[in-house]
């Protein structure tokens, strides 16, 4: 059935549900600004909360995605006082929300819902695309080294039981996740086998990793070639397992505002190849007080130049007269925000300090740029352990930063980036193959049928 709107004839409707939490949003709307832009006769309705459509439409139009606002969950003058009791706020209303959306969006179309493209967090999805017999796309943003994790989670708490009373954080375990060599138990995301396995939040990752078998697709942001064992494993698990990333390498029009209002690539222009620090924890991270205390004596004292993007209110914690300093020297640049994907390709950065998270993790791949991790929740650990585990990087020693720590980590660091070998180099170059007519290019083309049922041509 065709239904004209705005003098456009809409094929298909597609329901989008975004997991309104860190870059989660971002990262759906990316994938669905891909959709939409291969689709155009296909209508996108675009679930979220206020708040966050606000901040993903701001700048961004598309005629073909419809944003529509749904409950955070939260109830009047209560305080949020963590990133999970958020979570649990909203997760207590998504279900009965995203109904009542896709009813409104419905009425507003006039088309049925053809299919249900997902954030795969949002676990009820899988329960709703079957009762309205449509395709259910379980869409995960992170690795596939979490995706695995998450989904083995019974497997791996069976072969860990007999292990819990006497192995440490820090032991290495050989088979535990199927395609992957070994993982350190500590490295596992919270509430796989260790932390609260109770709370909300565990318990809708556990829930979303036992029925992610019945999604009609998932894609993923990541490269098959980045981790083939992983994904050849998870392929003959999971319909349509198909890496589509990664997404900063795609089409700058379908990426948001990359402005520079702080000047952070004019002041990497005076500076010299591969020499600049650059440190980043993203949004939601920062280590405590004592641990920027040592960080920041550590670039000090050794005259590493740097560039750091951290928020205004953790300038309290710096050393007393540290900003002073290294900006009156050209040491160093403290900015709130930037513009991290041309900061890590700018030729001046040598080392990229980071929490790990994994679109950090992926940029930092891309634009061949050794890592120091230092994580901090979720999937931080785990990406960390690849990034260790492909030869791109390391993890701050002990987990947090010390000077002495700190010092031994850039020394390694930067005697990487100047003498970049043949592991970093060639998986940067696969990462660029695999989106230009390689890999990624031909699973969205799949993607794209799953989604709209026609069938894409390849090139």
């Amino acid at each position: 059935m065709e239904i004209t709107s705005n003098n456009i004839i809409w094929e298909k409707h597609v329901a989008v549900f975004a997991f309104p939490f860190a870059s989660h949003p971002a990262l759906m709307l990316t994938l669905v600004r891909r959709l939409a832009s291969a689709a155009p006769k296909v209508v996108f309705s675009f679930f979220s909360t206020e708040a966050s459509n606000k901040a993903l439409f701001s700048e961004l139009s598309c005629y073909n995605i419809k944003p529509y606002d749904v409950s955070d969950g939260k109830k009047d003058h209560v305080s949020i006082r963590n990133p999970e009791e958020g979570i649990s706020f909203f997760l207590t209303v998504a279900e009965d929300e995203f109904t009542r959306g896709v009813r409104v969006a419905e009425m507003d179309t006039g088309l049925r819902v053809s299919c249900l493209v997902v954030d795969a967090f949002v676990g009820c999805s899988g329960d709703m695309a079957e009762e309205m017999n449509i395709p259910w796309v379980a869409f995960w943003p992170a690795g596939t080294c979490s995706l695995a994790a998450h989904f083995y989670t019974d497997l791996i708490r069976h072969k860990c039981a007999p292990l819990l009373g006497s192995a440490g954080p820090n032991q290495e375990i050989a088979d535990l996740i199927p395609g992957l060599k070994a993982v350190r138990l500590g490295d596992l995301p919270s509430g796989v086998v260790l932390g609260n396995l109770e709370s909300p939040f565990a318990t809708m990752l556990h829930k979303m990793g036992r029925s992610l078998a019945r999604a009609t697709a998932v894609p993923i942001n990541s490269f098959q070639e980045l981790d083939p064992d992983l994904t050849k494993n998870l392929s003959s698990k999971l319909n349509n397992f198909l890496n589509i990333g990664p997404f900063n390498l795609i089409s700058g029009e379908e990426s948001p505002s990359k402005s520079d209002e702080f000047s952070c690539m004019k002041w990497l222009d005076n500076q010299e190849t591969r020499t600049v620090t650059y440190i980043c924890f993203g949004r939601l991270c920062r280590p405590p007080p004592h641990e920027l205390v040592e960080l920041a004596e550590a670039l000090e004292e050794n005259k590493t130049p740097f560039l750091w993007a951290i928020n205004k209110d953790s300038h309290m914690h710096f050393p007393k007269g540290f900003l002073e300093r290294t900006s009156a020297n050209g040491i160093g640049k403290v900015v709130p925000w930037a513009p991290q994907d041309q900061v890590l390709n700018h030729a001046a950065i040598g080392v990229f300090i980071t929490h790990g998270g994994w679109t950090s993790a992926l940029e930092g791949l891309v634009a061949g740029v050794p890592m120091i991790c230092r994580p901090f929740l979720g999937d931080h650990y785990i990406n960390s352990w690849m990034v260790e585990s492909w030869g791109i990087g390391l993890r701050i020693q002990g987990g947090k930063f010390t000077k002495h720590a700190t010092r031994c980590a850039l020394e390694q660091a930067l005697s990487l980036s100047k003498n970049r070998d043949e592991r970093i180099e060639g998986l940067r170059d696969l990462a660029y193959k695999a989106v230009a007519n390689g890999s990624s290019d031909k699973n969205f083309k799949t993607l794209v049928e799953v989604v709209t049922g026609v069938t894409m041509p390849f090139e």
